[in-house]
């Protein structure tokens, strides 16, 4: 993409680009265009442009053509009053993730700090189904715009009105945070609200209990049952998760095995949660990564993944024990190691938690 370095000396020249680009009737796109920027460009605006090209969202792609006001500015009595307001800084081309296994939108979304309405809106997705291989833009191909004003994208959650029992879904909630935030169970949540699946949406309106807790003092009413640790899962009992899984240790590693005579890693995760009283299917390393969800802190009974162990993409897992520890099946049998020794650390992915245990 072309730079236009713009000197104080350069006046004449800049104002003579302007003039030849508000001539035009028609501009093609280029990567890393966004409908504010043609329109600034073209001395336009963006109502006024989706009015002429009918278009229904800001959506645009490369190579598009689309039609601009041919409203030349042609005042050139003034060129050197004005000085122009430095040219907008140009767009940098939009940044794309390839979709792994696994992966869902909120979970990519979160990775590059974005928020899910907008990775939907950059995609033109309007449900939640991605599947791997598929290329996802996660930047807007940003205009270099460094106005104060737009950083208000994400709102500061106002989460509820507790007097009401409802909830507005915000970026990076499922419903796992939200029955706990309203000390209720997802099952609970699920029922109140007539959903089937654990998928939820930005903007969403759920019923819910009741009583937020962050609202400042509503503590009397439920004195102490219900504050869970921050460090510990409570969807089901993680001590006979951890109890269940700590029995092993030093059980031999068994290609495929998921029981007490040995285990591989994916079998010792389905051994240990389903003597911790949780139904689950056997599956593969990549499979339990793909019931999971991602969590910025992990707690005691998350899962840790990693990958390109002994094989590419998602290879590994086990169970976090807390102080930055986990318990494995690995090459020397079940153990509980370290995520700061080199070669874990050089191998981690991710933590997630399971739906709905």
């Amino acid at each position: 993409m072309k730079k236009t370095i713009v000197t104080f000396a350069a006046t004449a020249v800049l104002s003579s680009t302007y003039a030849s680009a508000a001539a035009a009737s028609s501009h093609k796109v280029e990567s890393g265009d966004s409908l504010w920027n043609i329109a600034r460009k073209y001395n336009t605006s963006v109502s006024n442009l989706k009015s002429l090209n009918n278009l229904k969202s800001d959506m645009i792609f490369p190579n598009q053509v689309l039609k601009v006001n041919a409203k030349a500015s042609t005042t050139p009595s003034k060129p050197s009053a004005p000085a122009p307001a430095p040219a907008p800084a140009p767009s940098s081309p939009a940044k794309t993730y390839t979709v792994k296994s696994g992966d869902t939108l909120i979970a990519i979304a979160n990775r590059h700090s974005i928020s899910l309405g907008e990775l939907q809106k950059w995609n033109g997705i309007s449900s939640h189904l991605i599947y791997p291989g598929q290329k996802l833009s996660v930047s807007s191909g940003g205009s270099g715009s460094s106005s104060p004003a737009p950083a208000p994208s994400k709102p500061a959650p106002a989460p509820g009105n507790s007097a009401t029992g409802s909830y507005k879904v915000v970026s990076g909630d499922t419903l796992s945070h939200i029955s706990l935030r309203y000390s209720m169970s997802v099952s609970e949540l699920k029922k109140l609200n007539g959903l089937s699946g654990n998928m939820i949406y930005v903007g969403q309106t759920l019923k819910v209990n009741g009583g937020s807790s962050s609202s400042p003092a509503p503590a009397p009413s439920k004195p102490s049952p219900s504050a869970p640790k921050e460090d510990t899962v409570t969807s089901f009992d993680v001590n006979r998760l951890l109890s269940a899984a700590k029995g092993q240790i030093g059980k031999p590693y068994v290609w495929g095995g998921s029981t007490t005579a040995g285990f591989d890693c994916s079998g010792f995760i389905y051994y240990a949660f389903n003597q911790a009283g949780v139904s689950m299917s056997r599956t593969s390393s990549e499979g339990y990564y793909s019931r999971s969800y991602y969590v910025d802190k992990p707690a005691i009974g998350d899962i840790v993944f990693f990958s390109n162990t002994y094989k590419k993409g998602i290879s590994h897992l086990g169970i976090y024990v807390g102080n930055n520890q986990f318990i494995h099946a690995g090459d020397n049998g079940v153990e509980i190691s370290s995520l700061n020794n080199s070669y874990w650390k050089s191998k981690f992915d991710s933590f997630k938690r399971f739906y709905s245990l």
